[in-house]
């Protein structure tokens, strides 16, 4: 006799299987150590790193722009995607378990998918931006207003939302009869489809057509938006003036670059043997990695954030003592 909970979920016809078990990175005791401090220092650092960047572009009016805007909102959604992911790497270590239910699995691919995608599309807005600033600085007030940045941003989160709903209700639907382990950390949907003994062709239909255009079009509006900028730099008769116009933009071709190129290594390149590692890799990249580097890259070389996050700092030791 089935027990309860496979009861249910046969009853429901979704999956009669109750869990699912995330091997992990490793399956090596002394591995798996070292690997959940290095997890928890780069969450601990994402996590105060892209906190700090709200904080101070939220007290500093002079950061009050379009630009730190849509930072801000980066770093928030940087701050999600990691922890949608990495406090569940961090439980099951210190709990010694793999498991995780078959609901909870569902809604971690529905939040991974929403901020991967808020990510690709606050990119996009970004780059936008940028192109209004140089290529029409003129009138930069006057498009990049406060209506249009809110609208940009909310459209985003709608669109966003409802293509991780589709995605996650034909998941859903889905049957898994077997096999329930997932060679990863976290449930990733080409792996759980694998899993599943139900036709998944319009899962992957849908992951190859609309999925694809999803992210493929905020990549193509980042490389048209970046032709004219280039166009409208090689114009300027100063080679310095177009170097500092250009220069404004560096940060966020340093993102655009680590965000992307994370995703192009593990999507599209087929050739490597060990295609579990490399997968792994990837992930960890643009699920780790990428999020704890953000606030780095943008405060580095970022005259105006450097300013605001001392100013931060400061305020916060002075009221200590």
């Amino acid at each position: 006799m089935l027990p309860a909970g496979l009861r249910l979920m046969s009853s429901t016809n979704q999956s009669s299987v109750s869990e699912f078990l995330l091997l992990g990175l490793s399956r090596q005791p002394q591995q798996q150590q070292l690997l959940f401090l290095l997890f928890l220092i780069m969450y601990l650092a994402t996590v105060l790193g892209n906190l700090l960047i709200i904080l101070a572009i939220s007290t500093d009016s002079r950061l009050h722009t379009p630009m730190y805007f849509f930072l801000s909102n980066l770093s928030f959604v940087d701050v999600c995607f990691s922890s949608t992911t990495v406090p569940k790497v961090l439980a099951n270590h210190i709990l010694r378990s793999q498991a995780i239910s078959f609901s909870g699995c569902v809604t971690q691919l529905y939040f991974l998918c929403v901020f991967a995608d808020m990510d690709n599309f606050l990119l996009a807005v970004m780059a936008y931006d940028r192109f209004v600033a140089i290529c029409h600085p003129l009138h930069y007030r006057t498009k990049m207003t406060h209506q249009l940045c809110f609208l940009l941003v909310i459209k985003s989160w709608v669109v966003a939302n409802l293509n991780c709903l589709l995605h996650t209700l034909l998941m859903a639907q889905l049957s898994f009869c077997g096999n329930n382990i997932i060679p990863h950390f976290f449930c990733d949907a080409t792996l759980l489809l694998k899993l599943s003994c139900s036709d998944t062709h319009l899962n992957e239909l849908m992951i190859h057509t609309e999925g694809a255009v999803i992210m493929v079009a905020p990549f193509v509006c980042i490389l048209i938006s970046y032709f004219y900028i280039t166009c409208a730099v090689l114009r300027v008769s100063s080679p310095r003036g177009g170097w500092k116009a250009f220069s404004t933009c560096g940060s966020h071709l340093a993102v655009v670059c680590l965000f992307y190129g994370t995703i192009i290594e593990e999507y599209f390149n087929l050739s490597s043997s060990h295609l579990v590692e490399r997968d792994m890799a990837g992930a960890v990249m643009y699920t780790v990695v990428t999020p704890m580097l953000n606030p780095f890259i943008y405060s580095l070389k970022n005259k105006d954030m450097k300013k605001a996050l001392r100013k931060v700092l400061t305020m916060r030791f002075s009221s200590k003592q």
